[in-house]
């Protein structure tokens, strides 16, 4: 088995913020949303069950100190996670705080409108935000 490549569409799509135990971290570049992304670092895994029963609680950990801190420090009203793969086949887990009123609420986020691109200040200060609620 050939080593982690991350997929051309999510590395286009998203910045790394930081890896994990088992995932790169990654926030998607539309800022119309808190919109995280955990990709398992793994070789052609397209499935959650096809990673070991190590890296599957691994996952489910990790997803839930992701959602955790990404409610802390948006005060989103809620967080969605999602492992849908349909166009990305690369296994990842979409993390997204929504809120009230927020573009395309309550409806998904994929397919809508035009992703607008951070503001680089806002994109930096929400990372160090995110990186400090996950090292506490």
């Amino acid at each position: 088995m050939k080593g982690f490549a991350l997929d051309p569409r999510l590395e286009n799509d998203s910045v790394s913020i930081m890896v994990t135990g088992l995932c790169d971290l990654r926030l998607s570049r539309d800022a119309r949303w808190p919109w995280l992304i955990l990709v398992p670092r793994r070789a052609d895994i397209t499935e959650i069950f096809e990673l070991t029963p190590l890296d599957q609680v691994l996952l489910a950990f990790e997803t839930e100190l992701v959602a955790k801190a990404l409610k802390e420090i948006t005060g989103a009203t809620k967080i969605n996670v999602g492992a849908l793969g349909n166009i990305v086949r690369q296994l990842h887990v979409h993390v997204i705080a929504r809120f009230e009123g927020d573009a395309n609420w309550p409806g998904p986020v994929w397919g809508f409108g035009r992703a607008e691109p951070y503001e680089d200040g806002k994109r930096d200060e929400f990372t160090a935000k995110l990186r400090e609620a996950l090292s506490s």
